[in-house]
């Protein structure tokens, strides 16, 4: 498994695919929908966990089991509500505040979790990062969404998106603390929100899958940004708290907005530059702050 400066490089990866996936979808086919999108990349990326399985050392019976238990069944009804409130947020508040909502919301309703559920007291070094990247997003938004007040519906779904994050977040390390493997955890929560997902899919205008762009779009969503991705925030997941890893992944809408500059031929002013630049800084502060905090690893919770 991974030490503490490697299992914070996986969570940070792990969050650089993520970011790519604003960038991927508008790259894809002009017919897409945001809903269909997110709801396709889950079930591709869930039941391509739940084959990869036996690869990755995971065990279909302790997939089973998870889903037998509350824990189990609420991580994976959290992530299939992620992809409908995220991609739903987005759509009323726009990308900018949606993903700040969303995103930047994680790694405080994750620290209230953690310490109700876990007993994770909140560092010094968490606390700090945490508020110097809060206000690099802030910065990033405010530069990029312009005048005019945001969809309050929009910004609300875009919260409840980070708690249902938040929440899947916990209850994985919950998992991971009671000896569960992290394969295992991954499959069981993302396979179950890929089938929760598969109703909504069927809700949604898919002529985009058939064509060589829309099969690109959705093997690359599902299998490098949900089933790679997960496999890569798990293990860093396993080592590290539930708090600095929510920390850590704020690096998605930093990766997001330099892929719009450079690829989409999107603008950042100078101020969303020091944006990006703070962010940057309060990842590095949490990296080091984790990397020195992280347990020794124990074979309980060890990746294969």
């Amino acid at each position: 498994m991974a030490t503490g400066g490697r299992a914070v490089g996986a969570v940070l990866l792990a969050a650089a695919l993520f970011g790519t996936t604003g960038t991927a979808q508008a790259l894809g086919p002009d017919s897409t929908s945001t809903l269909g999108v997110g709801a396709a990349r889950l079930v591709v990326g869930g039941l391509a966990l739940l084959a990869l399985l036996p690869l990755v050392g995971g065990r279909g019976g302790e997939v089973l089991a998870l889903w037998r238990t509350p824990t189990g069944l609420v991580a994976g009804a959290c992530t299939a509500a992620y992809q409908v409130c995220f991609f739903a947020g987005v759509d009323r508040a726009g990308v900018a505040v949606g993903t700040l909502a969303a995103i930047g919301s994680g790694p405080v309703l994750t620290g209230v979790l953690a310490l109700l559920l876990l007993g994770e007291r909140p560092g010094r070094a968490w606390l700090a990062a945490t508020g110097v990247c809060l206000a690099g997003l802030a910065l990033l938004v405010l530069v990029g969404s312009g005048s005019g007040g945001a969809d309050p519906a929009g910004v609300g779904l875009s919260v409840a998106a980070g708690l249902a994050y938040a929440a899947y977040t916990v209850l994985a390390k919950q998992q991971l603390d009671r000896g569960h493997r992290p394969s295992s955890v991954m499959a069981a929560a993302f396979g179950l929100g890929g089938l929760l997902s598969l109703p909504l899919l069927a809700t949604q205008p898919l002529g985009w899958v058939a064509t060589a762009g829309g099969v690109a779009l959705v093997a690359y969503l599902g299998l490098v940004t949900t089933t790679l991705a997960y496999l890569l925030f798990v293990r860093g997941l396993a080592v590290l708290a539930a708090g600095p890893v929510t920390t850590l992944v704020l690096a998605e809408p930093v990766v997001a907005t330099a892929l719009g500059v450079l690829v989409l031929d999107e603008r950042l002013s100078a101020a969303g530059a020091v944006g990006a630049g703070l962010v940057l800084l309060g990842l590095l502060v949490q990296g080091l702050g984790a990397s020195r905090a992280a347990p020794a690893p124990e074979g309980a919770v060890g990746a294969p």
